[in-house]
């Protein structure tokens, strides 16, 4: 038995009319219910990480910019790790702010631009990721259980591609 939302189908909007009937009851296409899906299962995501993270004083945002500083090449700049993070230099320089204020990271000038941070994280930082992480690991085998390993690598490249596609901006179509 299919359900109202799966069963109906709404009429294809002409050029110049608004879409909000589809985002109604029952009005919603399979390719905006993967989009609205995609936000929040993000969304839920982020929030489960930072629940079980509050618990070691740690949050995902935390995480992520450690993360992007250890994955990077060593003493990256810091306009560097905000591009690799998809954020703002100001968003990431508050992070910055309470993680150097902690002891997590430190901030060495560039020799060669003085206008330039170069980033590393310290030992207490190092270690706090590792925390992080063991958290984030024992979760994420919770979530990913019982998905077959193909599926699992079908969806990274689904989802790089889409990334790749939003990094991107989305050009315009012809005649769009």
């Amino acid at each position: 038995m299919t359900s109202t939302a799966t069963a109906r189908k709404p009429a294809r909007k002409s050029k110049g009319e608004s879409s909000f009937a589809a985002y109604s009851p029952g009005g919603m296409t399979p390719e905006i219910r993967f989009t609205v899906q995609l936000v929040l299962v993000a969304r839920r995501w982020r929030s489960l990480l930072d629940e079980h993270l509050r618990r070691i004083d740690q949050s995902s945002a935390r995480m992520e910019a450690m993360s992007a500083i250890l994955a990077s090449p060593p003493l990256s700049a810091q306009v560097d790790i905000a591009k690799r993070l998809r954020i703002e230099g100001p968003t990431l320089t508050r992070m910055l702010d309470t993680l150097e204020k902690d002891g997590l990271v430190e901030r060495l000038p560039d020799p060669t631009d003085r206008r330039t941070n170069k980033l590393r994280l310290t030992p207490a930082g190092e270690k706090a990721l590792a925390d992080i992480l063991e958290v984030v690991e024992a979760l994420r085998a919770r979530l990913v259980e019982g998905l077959p390993p193909e599926m699992i690598e079908q969806t990274n490249e689904f989802l790089g591609g889409l990334l790749a596609k939003l990094d991107t901006g989305l050009p315009a179509r012809d005649g769009a």
